[in-house]
């Protein structure tokens, strides 16, 4: 197992998925990265589609709103609002995908600075119920999520 993989830990009947990676960058400028709309269009979402941050307002009670694009042009679109952010330690949002509404999570995002120019992120997702936590791993969650963290990698590694 590569130091960098993404560990995806969604233990059965909780509410709860966690996603970790080390990444290969400071945490400053992994947080920077993670929260400009400029970048997050560059790596958030498959590899094969296409992003457009709509909105991104990084503050307490700012709202987003991130577009994806298959490869066939269809379009899926995720909301939220910012609870929390306090740069460059922690990010707690909302995350809604529209095309099932009423679906509400709270994302917590930690990044840890590991003290040699590498960044633990630790990203928690919990759901209102099991049945979400259930639907949202079923759906290919973690192929998502893994795709996202490797473009995530790459990007950092040109900066």
């Amino acid at each position: 197992m590569s130091a960098n993989q993404l560990v995806v830990t969604a233990d059965e009947g909780t509410q709860e998925v966690v996603c970790t990676r080390v990444l290969d960058a400071p945490r400053e400028l992994v947080f920077k990265v993670y929260t400009d709309p400029e970048q997050m269009q560059n790596w958030w979402g498959p590899r094969d589609g296409k992003t457009v941050v709509e909105k991104m307002e990084v503050k307490p009670g700012g709202v987003w709103r991130v577009l994806n694009f298959d490869a066939d042009g269809n379009e899926f679109a995720f909301k939220g609002v910012y609870h929390e952010v306090r740069s460059p330690e922690r990010l707690v949002h909302t995350f809604e995908f529209e095309g099932m509404p009423g679906h509400v999570l709270l994302e917590t995002v930690v990044f840890e600075d590991l003290g040699d120019g590498r960044t633990k992120l630790i990203d928690s997702s919990v759901f209102q119920s099991v049945e979400d936590r259930d639907g949202m791993v079923q759906s290919g969650m973690e192929v998502g999520a893994r795709e996202s963290f490797d473009r995530l990698e790459e990007l950092l590694a040109k900066s």
